[in-house]
Order: structure tokens, then sequence, then C-alpha cells
């Protein structure tokens, strides 16, 4: 039997923006992505259920940036500029959540975080 999902809340750096999401595998997938972004950013993420995210405070103080198909799109705080979660290109019912912006989460504690395989991203195919 799985483990039940984790509820998570999450907040930038300043406070300004706090999400809530449901993670389906809790923080067993951590990854960080070496895409031509996500190698620049190195934030790590888990999965969340794209329909369970709600940006709980804040949603006037987030930006986005998308690029080439804008399937994908990232959210940072306009404030502090820290990165809270994204929309994945590769399923879009589902996102990643900053592991860093998780209430009561060290990412040291889950080091080494695996990379996961940008470059060749099936959408590129």
């Amino acid at each position: 039997m799985s483990a039940a999902p984790l509820h998570i809340r999450a907040s930038c750096h300043c406070g300004a923006v706090v999400i809530a999401a449901e993670l389906p595998y809790r923080l067993s997938d951590a990854a960080r992505c070496d895409c031509s972004f996500g190698r620049r950013r190195q934030a790590a993420a888990v999965t969340a259920r794209a329909d369970t995210l709600k940006v709980l405070q804040g949603a006037d103080n987030l930006g986005c940036y998308s690029w080439g198909s804008h399937t994908a799109r990232h959210y940072f705080c306009k404030t502090c500029g820290i990165y809270t979660h994204h929309r994945r290109r590769s399923d879009v019912s589902q996102c990643g959540v900053n592991l860093g912006c998780i209430e009561g989460v060290n990412p040291r504690d889950f080091e080494p975080i695996p990379w996961a395989d940008g470059i060749n991203h099936p959408s590129d195919r």
C-alpha cells in the first residue's frame, strides 16, 4: 500500500507568496533538471498535482517566465525573486514545487539530489 499524499505549504523568501499543494510522491522524487533553464536555476523540485496547487497569498505578486512552447510556466515572487513553482511541460497535470520553499524542509537533507535529463526532453524530439 502506498503512502498517503503529503499536503504542504510553501513560501518565497519574503513571505509575499504562499502556496499549498498535494504531493502524491511526498518528498521522494526531489530532483533538479539540466535543461537550459533548470541548470541555471538549480533548484530541486518535487511533484505536485496541478489541480491541488493553490496560491493562498500573493497571486498579484507572482511573476511568470515561459519560452519556447510556453507550456512550462515558471513562477517567482516579484519582490524577492524566489522561484516557488512551475507547471511542467512533460505533464501539465503536474507542477514542480521548489523543495527549498516548503515549510520545515531543508533541501540539504535530501542530498545527493538527482538530476533529470531535461536536455533530451521528449517534447523536443
